[in-house]
């Protein structure tokens, strides 16, 4: 969803900057019965902006798609709701009626309803009027009451305007009846789709999917209730992580000091960084630098002055007025495609694969005791945990044995690897060869637990033993091949393998995922896996 506010950048910029002094109070009012809609995005793997204005238009770029997206599912309701509205307003129609009359209307140019240009000619109306309304983006202080008012609102002015249209003109291509099934169906339809955006958002960001984790510079008075509406409003898009404050010995959710910010960021997966102490200037140029070496966006709480804060976008979270002075370029529209082949490329590997691991199953089974589809806990973006499925390949116990093969590991770094690993099966050695084993992670990959391009998912285990720098191999999600897996595969070195995934992060265009996914068909093929 895209961010809504109230006036101009220059205009909200300009009053902050005359009102410094009572923007503090303003902060803290209550803010009991707001509502506040901004849809998470994607974490800090998105490719870095170079310049201030290509961000900027990076950044109205993606509002615009996500308002095309609104437009085209208002599209699709409406049209939807007219089919239906004819068939239960004429009961006798059918099909063969309709598919005629849009055969004389739009192949002869002889119109014998009519209905189907009434249809397009609303659809058009429809959409025109939301516009008008805003709906084409959510506004951060807009509820579900205002929202679905504006809904109704637009659906009536349209329908009363095609009305009008048809009695002005005389033509007598549409029944009333059909008229009103189409209006309380698409004022119903165009309401209930966005409220129920709103709560998927909400389980998503309660579930940690796409959530933002923030940290807040600053535990006095602006601090709390910043962290208060954060921790509330999960319709923000944000995961409160906890305070730093030099002037507090402890508090709650208080993290450390602000000395503490390069560890705890990475501890933390930190995305945006608010600074509740805008007055103590030297401290926050310093945390910015700070912030910007370690790729993390700054938002100030309220005002910045010194220049760091000409020309960068002015905005609002909850009740707050922030300025991005560390802002990055979220590419949405290479993720949405990312996520589109995620989908499309799992859905149609499960069906067209599920001969080959029914097959796969029985052999395991017939090979060794234990079960077919080994489930594992593996890390995955921002650290969050999730269930891994692979094709078994070693003995039914091998996790219990781990730890007293861990003197022969072969790899540097929290990585466990033998080349010859005792545990592994005879069925295994050949899975693994042609990377088979990994073929039930396709239902990972539809899940949205992992993605077909990225790092590896690694035990919980191995990521426990982590250093604070490893952790940024997890800034987004993991894959089944990757950078490494391509270029680097028999290379056994950690920090090899830290560097490519890092690259990739850093690097990041669907373009590439295509590239990688090309050079992993032939890696796999030539069974080159271990």
């Amino acid at each position: 969803m895209s961010s809504g506010g109230t006036g101009t950048a220059a205009a909200r910029a300009a009053s902050a900057a005359t009102a410094v002094g009572a923007v503090n109070a303003q902060a803290v009012r209550s803010l009991e019965g707001r509502e506040a809609t901004q849809e998470p995005s994607s974490g800090p793997y998105e490719s870095r902006a170079r310049a201030r204005p290509q961000s900027a238009t990076s950044h109205i770029k993606s509002g615009v798609w996500i308002q095309v997206a609104y437009a085209v599912i208002d599209l699709a309701f409406v049209m939807a709701n007219g089919v239906a509205a004819y068939f239960l307003s004429h009961p006798a129609a059918g099909m063969s009626h309709v598919m005629d009359s849009a055969y004389k209307e739009v192949v002869t140019h002889q119109p014998l309803s009519g209905y189907g240009g009434f249809l397009i000619l609303y659809a058009g109306l429809i959409l025109l009027f939301c516009q008008g309304q805003d709906l084409y983006r959510t506004p951060r202080k807009r509820t579900v009451t205002d929202e679905s008012a504006a809904v109704v609102k637009a659906v009536t002015f349209a329908t009363l305007l095609i009305v009008a249209f048809i009695y002005l003109t005389g033509v007598n291509i549409v029944g009333r009846e059909t008229v009103a099934i189409e209006f309380v169906a698409n004022a119903i339809a165009l309401s209930v789709w966005r409220y129920a955006k709103r709560r998927v958002v909400i389980h998503r960001v309660e579930q940690g999917i796409g959530a933002r984790n923030a940290l807040i510079i600053g535990a006095g008075r602006v601090g709390q209730e910043l962290a208060r509406q954060l921790e509330e409003d999960k319709l923000l898009g944000y995961r409160f992580r906890g305070f730093l404050d030099s002037n507090s010995a402890r508090g709650w959710k208080l993290l450390g000091t602000v000395e503490d910010l390069a560890s705890v960021a990475k501890a933390e997966f930190v995305d945006d960084i608010f600074i509740t102490i805008p007055s103590e200037r030297e401290l926050v140029k310093r945390i910015t630098l700070e912030a910007r070496s370690q790729g993390i966006n700054v938002k100030i709480v309220p005002d910045l002055l010194d220049g760091l804060a000409w020309n960068v976008p002015m905005g609002q979270v909850g009740d707050f007025p922030v300025m991005d002075v560390r802002w990055k370029a979220i590419p949405m529209f290479g993720l949405f495609c990312k996520r589109v082949l995620d989908v499309t490329v799992s859905s149609v590997t499960l069906i067209a694969a599920a001969p080959l691991l029914a097959a796969l199953a029985i052999w395991i089974k017939l090979d060794s005791p234990g079960v077919a589809i080994y489930k594992s806990r593996r890390v995955g973006r921002k650290g969050r945990a999730f269930d891994c499925y692979k094709l078994r390949t070693m003995v039914e116990n091998a996790d219990d044995l781990k730890d007293g093969l861990r003197h022969l590991n072969e790899r540097s770094g929290p990585v466990f690897k033998i080349e010859h690993d005792p545990r592994i099966t005879r069925a295994g050695q050949w899975l693994r060869r042609h990377s088979l084993d990994e073929l039930p992670q396709v239902w990972n990959v539809l899940k949205g637990d992992m993605s077909l391009v990225g790092p590896r998912p690694h035990p919980l285990d191995d990521y426990s033993r982590y250093s604070l720098d490893q952790l940024r191999r997890l800034e987004m999600r993991p894959g089944l091949t990757g950078l490494w897996q391509v270029t680097a595969r028999q290379d056994p070195s950690f920090e090899r393998n830290l560097a490519l995934d890092l690259n990739y992060i850093e690097n990041w265009s669907f373009l590439q995922d295509l590239k990688l996914i090309a050079q992993t068909v032939p890696a796999v093929w030539q069974g080159e896996g271990q």
